[in-house]
């Protein structure tokens, strides 16, 4: 595991002071003290139906799919736990190569949006699926350029898929959750077409897994996880697959 550098922890705690009207509290980083704040209790997840019309699993032994919905440690961290997936890396889509840095991205200025591409085994959770897992779990598609503390466009809801019957399967269960008011709000998440994907730099992949005890994993991640186990037992694993482990 990478050091994380002053620099990167000041940053990291930037996402945490973002929530508005919560009660201030300090802790100690890597021997600074940062502060953040805590809410009584994370977003509650939301049971919503599953997409009526899905992708037809062909004879491929797998497909990718990239999704933005905020902070990508918390959405990597998701589909990692999720029976099916071969692998999650967190990086940035939607911008060119040369900002493809977390630094650059960081602006907001850049077109890329925090994204986390999915490779997955479509004989085991099927493309709709996920979608519906992405939806109801790991972010809130009706904020619009924000997710919880983090706002700009690089924080954007957007589907990056692979092949025209995914922008389609996608755009058909958009409607069909609007259609049925499932949200509070209208669902704000884009389908942008497929851009080349680039991924993060080191330090962040895995992150929800190496730090959980980190502060900002803490308030806003780990309870995505246990709203996973808890809304889909079946498709729930324990122990989740890593990009570490996959590269040894």
């Amino acid at each position: 595991m990478k050091t994380l550098s002053t620099d990167m922890i000041r940053n990291y705690s930037a996402r945490i002071t973002r929530f508005a009207g919560l009660t201030a509290a300090a802790v100690l980083v890597g021997g600074i003290a940062l502060q953040f704040v805590s809410r009584a209790s994370a977003e509650d997840a939301r049971v919503i139906p599953a997409p009526s019309v899905d992708e037809k699993a062909g004879s491929a032994g797998t497909e990718t799919i990239v999704l933005a919905g905020g902070c990508f440690w918390g959405v990597q961290g998701v589909f990692q736990h999720v029976n099916g997936v071969i692998s999650a890396t967190s990086g940035y889509a939607g911008g060119g190569k040369d900002a493809a840095h977390y630094e650059l991205v960081s602006n907001g200025d850049t077109g890329h949006a925090e994204s986390v591409r999915v490779v997955f085994d479509p004989h085991k959770v099927s493309y709709g699926h996920l979608l519906q897992i992405y939806f109801s779990v790991a972010h809130d598609p009706t904020e619009l350029n924000y997710q919880g503390p983090d706002t700009g466009t690089q924080y954007r809801s957007a589907i990056f898929p692979a092949t025209q019957e995914q922008a389609d399967v996608a755009k058909a269960y958009i409607d069909q959750l609007n259609k049925a008011k499932t949200f509070d709000a209208a669902i704000v998440t884009r389908i942008e077409p497929a851009r080349q994907f680039y991924a993060a730099e080191d330090y962040h992949q895995d992150f929800l897994t190496t730090h959980p005890t980190y502060p900002y994993i803490v308030i806003n991640d780990l309870p995505k996880i246990k709203n996973l186990q808890h809304l889909f037992p079946k498709d729930y694993r324990a122990d989740p697959v890593l990009v570490t482990a996959s590269a040894n």
